[in-house]
């Protein structure tokens, strides 16, 4: 186990700590609280079945925006590229230039809107590719780069029924044919985004995917070239080839979670993110003794609580108090009371002698039993994405 470089820290507090420090306590040391493991060899597993499962004809682009889903972009992208992915993509101008800053390389697609003079001359400084939704936005690119001296390759977007970014399908020939006359921009590919590619049922995105096909046709008829095409995100991927064209966007995926239950027997894809806190103090508390904050849970019968290092300030949304379980020694123990910013509370009366700075596993698996963010994203009702995304980076991230 080492420490990843994905840590925040500044290069004098690195290197004061370096000098004091090896690698391997500094990781023992910053594991006295909370912190995120990541499965580097889970990753490169599902970057690898997506690769088989497309297909060498296919490109693969790992979406490795909002720091990788809270995984850390930099280690995620150099892993995904090494094992087998073709492209990068992004969402924002600053989250390309770390990666570029790392000294990665391969191709990366900014998905945003870039409007501002300012990031277009730093888009072209960095090598980036920007992804165009409007007429107007394609003339303003062309008309900084003509300054610049730089022909720039572009990706144009399509709305074909998400309702964001994008110019209306039905334009596709003029949007296609103004870019192409703009002598600073290259068109790279042509793509749109699916609104419902996780419901069972297929007929909205079936409907999308008619009109980017109507799209394409258009470009035929009106002897425009036809660029790569990319449609497909995790959940469209795994809806089979009709989907993959000549590029795959896979997100969710690759960081081994399903998007949707019925996609679940496509691949067979292992969660790479673990969160694990310890407990920092035991106490024995009598009947009738409320618990935290508005006191939530309030003792029945004399009990073992474990006070555990982890909070809302990390990650573990408040809204799970009184309802998450984690798990201690391999065994479910149920949270009571409510979440605090750093701290939060747990039932021990199923451990045996339990002992301070025992490890508590919040996600990931222990023993027999695990739990995912999709166990989480369910009692809340909302997505494991947001799930993933939302563990801060107070909690290091050690690679397993």
């Amino acid at each position: 186990m080492v420490l990843s470089r994905d840590v925040k820290s500044s290069p004098e507090q690195s290197s004061r700590v370096s000098s004091t420090l090896s690698g391997y306590r500094l990781a023992e040391l910053i594991r006295q609280r909370a912190w995120v493991e990541i499965d580097q060899a889970a990753l490169v597993h599902n970057v690898q079945q997506f690769r088989q499962y497309v297909g060498p004809k296919t490109n693969l682009m790992a979406v490795v925006k909002a720091d990788a889903y809270g995984h850390g972009a930099i280690r995620v992208a150099q892993t995904a590229l090494q094992a087998g992915a073709d492209w990068l993509a992004i969402a924002t101008l600053g989250e390309g230039i770390e990666l570029r800053e790392a000294g990665i390389t391969a191709p990366i697609l900014i998905l945003g809107g870039i409007n501002s003079p300012e990031e277009i001359e730093a888009i072209a400084h960095w090598r980036l590719q920007p992804t165009l939704c409007s007429p107007e936005q394609a003339q303003l690119f062309n008309d900084i780069l003509a300054k610049l001296g730089k022909v720039l390759p572009v990706h144009l977007k399509l709305d074909t029924g998400m309702t964001r970014l994008g110019t209306p399908w039905p334009q596709a020939v003029n949007f296609v044919g103004l870019v192409q006359s703009l002598p600073q921009l290259q068109l790279a590919s042509l793509y749109s985004h699916l609104a419902t590619a996780d419901d069972p049922n297929t007929a909205t995105m079936l409907q999308q995917q008619q009109r980017f096909t109507t799209a394409i046709s258009s470009l035929r008829q009106a002897q425009l070239p036809i660029p790569q095409l990319h449609l497909a995100n995790s959940a469209a991927t795994l809806h089979g080839p009709a989907w993959h064209y000549d590029m795959v966007r896979v997100g969710l995926g690759l960081y081994g979670l399903y998007p949707a239950p019925h996609l679940g027997d496509r691949l067979d894809l292992k969660p790479v993110l673990t969160v694990r806190a310890k407990i920092t103090q035991i106490r024995t508390i009598p009947p009738g003794t409320g618990v935290s904050y508005g006191h939530q849970f309030v003792s029945e019968e004399t009990m073992p609580m474990g006070v555990v290092g982890i909070g809302y300030a990390d990650g573990v949304p408040r809204n799970l108090s009184n309802q998450l379980k984690v798990l201690v020694r391999g065994q479910p123990v149920q949270q009571i009371g409510a979440i605090t910013m750093d701290q939060m509370m747990v039932d021990l009366r199923g451990i045996d002698n339990p002992q301070v700075g025992e490890v508590v596993t919040l996600i990931g698996q222990d023993g027999d039993r695990q739990i995912t963010a999709d166990h989480w994203a369910s009692t809340l009702g909302t997505i494991s994405w947001e799930i993933l995304c939302g563990f801060k980076h107070r909690l290091p991230r050690i690679l397993v």
